[in-house]
């Protein structure tokens, strides 16, 4: 028997430390979960998992018939695609969005949406704006469902043996937007058409070991036969129209294969071995010749009649361009929970790429019967100058580069204090054999839950994020490979917080993040609709800072929307010449994405995306000094700026068999586990919105005048969803 005096030996169990922010798969504090049936269901022209990112704070796009998106002051290619943790490419050759099909990932596969606007983890690549990790689900049984549009459908089956340990998920898509096309203000002739296939299959050997294969085929052709055009431009006091005549064609194809084959291993609940095998091939070809005349006049706005013309001209559009990437490799990850709240990660990788690129593009530009550029010539003087083109681009090029990296980080939940903390620290290092640089990446997240009555969570993240050149940024303005192009970097530093609350009965959150970026080693670029053309050389450094918010909540009992808020801005510096705003540079954005249903009629459902952003920058197109070398001073030249872009896309539906209900249906429709119709209405306001700039030089003056490239006005497009049981 122990004496009083004696201390009581004392047991304290320890709790599992849980954030509610950790998304499923990812210790990520960055990032944010969309829900798959979600993005399914949205009205967009893009894609569904893309058109619901960009409702997101940090997320701009200028274009709805785009995928592509611009995150933070980054472009279109600072971005990290993954599908189930393989990084995905895009097509490298495309210049203007009509020519894009649709997004690759295929919302009727998606399991787990995982977006992070900056300030990721170690385990992801090496690019500077954001990173998307996308899941793709393994059915529990058979199933068949699809959806039929104006604009195409797309038809996915799956199954799954009675012991689950084969399963496979198989769908095809086709697409053909030409129906949209053809509100655009202009007389063309468009025949896109894009179509896919996808497969994702599984097999558990035990319940410690499977095996896995994705594998993707696209086939995007576009041809385009443009006709006449008439643009009205200027100011109120002075309104200029364009008068554009054509001749000639576009025929580009583009086709992408990829095949992965994993091996998973969980010997038990603290190792997890996998080892992922890829091989990707991306087949572009875009051809194109055609020739233009214009007649550029002010006209009276009240008569409509002419009032002076201003130039009379021409010019010559060529290209012959091909490009074959291959890309093999593998990697081997790792994960080690030593106990319940604790991760240490593990990653390899080796790629073995295979770039053959030829290029010949030029451009010839006549007005008034004189090639431009020309000689100054004095008036009255006989004018033999030779004809020179505007530009003409040149290569041939192929290189056999390999790439390696490797990643480690570890992260662990636990208690300070009586709050509740999170800490994420690892670095990844890669090498390019190309370019013989090494980068080292270190990255670290801290996120704390204070033991307070209001539910909040704060969070730090950063670190140095590289962009590891690839075909893009090697390309010289004169088509030529630069192996001496650098890795550009920025140094970036995030604050967020999340305050959860209830309002209403309803449960909310409202998100809010500040950053900085601290870029150097920058290459410049020109953005041309969304084809981005690198200046080949580092020569510039710059910054970007900026706030972001998101009410995420739900405003509708039962369903999720949000309303996102931001303000940023991006700068750069070209060789000392002083800051320059970029071409991605927003300023302020809003957006939201809204669910509701009527109440009395609750399979009556709607959703509504709106968007409102400034103009982004446009600088002067790509200049060619004297000696014929592309000019990439001009970009402090003829700076504009494009109007605002403003669109509101709505979808509305009617759910004649829902599968929550259950319903005990007779005849043909007890085949159906669910069916929807529906009708979306994009720009519902039908708002034209102008893209890029078309530079239109008067040869009188030299005055370079930007012609606005305007996009797809309203259309309505009828759907039709199912689901067989």
């Amino acid at each position: 028997m122990l004496s009083q005096g004696r201390d009581t030996l004392r047991t304290q169990q320890i709790e599992e430390v849980v954030f509610q922010r950790q998304s499923s798969r990812s210790n990520d504090q960055t990032n944010v979960s969309i829900k798959a049936g979600e993005a399914a269901g949205i009205a967009s022209i893009s894609g569904g998992i893309e058109g619901l990112i960009k409702t997101l704070p940090s997320v701009n796009s200028n274009t709805e018939l785009s995928s592509q998106y611009m995150v933070r002051g980054g472009n279109y290619d600072e971005n990290l695609i993954y599908i189930n943790d393989i990084e995905i490419y895009r097509p490298f050759l495309i210049r203007n969005s009509m020519q894009e099909g649709t997004s690759i990932i295929n919302p009727d596969m998606v399991s787990i949406v995982n977006f992070s606007a900056g300030g990721f983890e170690a385990k992801y690549g090496d690019k500077m704006s954001s990173a998307l990790n996308i899941y793709y689900r393994e059915p529990e049984k058979f199933e068949v469902s699809g959806e039929a549009s104006l604009i195409g459908g797309r038809l996915t089956t799956g199954f799954a043996t009675d012991n689950k340990k084969l399963t496979a998920l198989i769908s095809g898509r086709y697409r053909n937007t030409n129906l949209i096309l053809k509100t655009m203000n202009e007389n063309t002739d468009f025949n896109p058409v894009y179509m896919d296939f996808q497969s994702f299959i599984n097999y558990h050997v035990s319940q410690k070991f499977s095996m896995s294969f994705m594998g993707y085929y696209s086939q995007n052709d576009f041809e385009m036969i443009p006709r006449d055009k008439e643009v009205e431009f200027g100011t109120v006091n002075q309104p200029i129209r364009i008068r554009m005549f054509y001749s000639g064609k576009e025929d580009d194809r583009y086709k992408n294969m990829m095949g992965t084959f994993s091996l998973n291993y969980k010997p038990n609940d603290k190792w997890r071995f996998s080892l992922d095998n890829f091989a990707y091939q991306n087949r572009e070809r875009e051809y194109y010749s055609i020739a233009s005349g214009y007649i550029l006049e002010a006209f009276d706005p009240i008569t409509n009649e002419p009032a002076t013309s201003y130039d009379i001209g021409g010019q010559i559009e060529h290209a012959r361009n091909d490009l074959l990437i291959k890309t093999y490799g593998a990697q081997f990850r790792t994960r080690f929970k030593p106990n319940i709240n604790s991760d240490i990660e593990l990653g390899l990788k080796y790629e073995r790429e295979d770039l053959r690129d030829f290029t010949n593009e030029w451009k010839l530009i006549d007005s008034v019967g004189y090639s431009v550029p020309r000689d100054q010539m004095i008036p009255g003087v006989l004018d033999d100058s030779a004809l020179e083109l505007q530009y003409h681009l040149a290569g041939n090029n192929h290189i056999q580069p390999t790439r390696l990296s490797a990643y480690l980080q570890y992260s662990n939940k636990f208690y300070w204090g009586r709050s509740r903390a999170f800490v994420n620290v690892g670095a990844r290092v890669a090498n390019w054999s190309y370019n013989k640089e090494t980068i080292f990446s270190p990255r670290t997240q801290f996120s704390i839950k204070p033991d307070w009555e209001q539910d909040m969570l704060f969070r730090i993240s950063g670190g140095v994020y590289y962009q590891q050149p690839f075909y893009k940024e090697i390309k010289d303005l004169d088509g030529s490979f630069n192996d001496q192009i650098k890795s550009q970097r920025s140094y970036q530093l995030i604050l967020g917080n999340d305050y959860e609350f209830w309002m209403y009965d309803r449960p909310f959150k409202l998100t809010t993040e500040l950053y900085y970026k601290k870029m150097d080693h920058m290459i410049p670029y020109f953005m041309d609709n969304v084809r981005i053309r690198y200046a080949g050389q580092n020569m510039a450094d710059g910054y970007a800072y900026g706030v972001d918010a998101r009410l995420f909540g739900e405003f509708v009992p039962g369903v999720d929307s949000w309303l996102s808020a931001s303000y940023a801005r991006t700068f750069e510096n070209i060789n000392g010449m002083g800051d320059l705003p970029r071409g991605t540079d927003q300023r302020f954005r809003f957006a939201v994405f809204y669910q509701d249903y009527m109440p009395r009629f609750p399979k009556m459902r709607v959703n509504l995306t709106g968007v409102f952003a400034m103009g982004l920058p446009t600088g002067a197109p790509v200049m060619f000094d004297a000696a014929g070398q592309p000019d990439v001073m001009s970009r402090y030249q003829f700076q504009k700026t494009l109007p605002s872009y403003k669109r509101v896309d709505i979808g509305l539906s009617y759910v004649f068999i829902d599968p929550k209900e259950k319903n005990k249906m007779w005849g043909f429709w007890g085949n159906f586990e669910e069916l929807t119709l529906g009708v979306q209405v994009f720009n519902a306001f039908n708002i034209y919105n102008t893209v890029a700039n078309q530079w239109v030089t008067d040869v009188s003056n030299n005055y370079i005048y930007p012609v606005p490239v305007n996009l797809t006005g309203r259309f309505f497009n009828a759907k039709l969803e199912f689901r067989i049981k």
